[in-house]
């Protein structure tokens, strides 16, 4: 069982790439948004259901990673970054100009930490703490991509 909470958790072990795994696990995301389109566009509600099972389970995979790697918020995690891409990117266009803007606004927003997600990433506890800051992130990154693509 722990293999497989590491597999996911790591995005397909991505998360060991020894610079910018949480990059690089956002990038393993991009096609899973791509793949999606279908799914949005013909069932929002079913997409908004996923989503919020995947941040459920993303919370409780990383929660057991981080006590099988013995650390909180590992690097190796990177499945809070694939979760905060695809909010990120939940109902924009799936073309590649909205995959790149939102996976760039995404990047820094998931570094800088904007008010309330350096809040709950400093003070929840376990999986939550892990994931739901980089949904927060995810979700002021789609806002920015949409003002993006209205004001260009």
């Amino acid at each position: 069982m722990q293999r497989v909470i590491l597999f996911f958790a790591t995005g397909g072990y991505v998360g060991y790439f020894p610079v910018a795994s949480g990059t690089v696990g956002s990038l393993v995301a991009i096609p899973l948004f791509l793949l999606s389109a279908d799914l949005q566009r013909t069932a929002p509600f079913f997409t908004v259901l996923a989503l919020v099972l995947l941040v459920l389970a993303a919370c409780w995979i990383a929660g057991r990673a981080e006590t099988i790697l013995r650390e909180h918020d590992s690097h190796a995690i990177v499945l809070d970054e694939i979760v905060g891409y695809l909010a990120a990117t939940a109902f924009l266009p799936a073309s590649w100009p909205y995959a790149i803007v939102a996976f760039l606004i995404f990047r820094i927003f998931d570094v800088v930490k904007p008010f309330p997600a350096g809040r709950i990433d400093a003070s929840m506890p376990g999986g939550y703490g892990v994931v739901l800051d980089d949904v927060v992130s995810g979700i002021y990154a789609n806002l920015a991509t949409r003002i993006v693509f209205s004001v260009f």
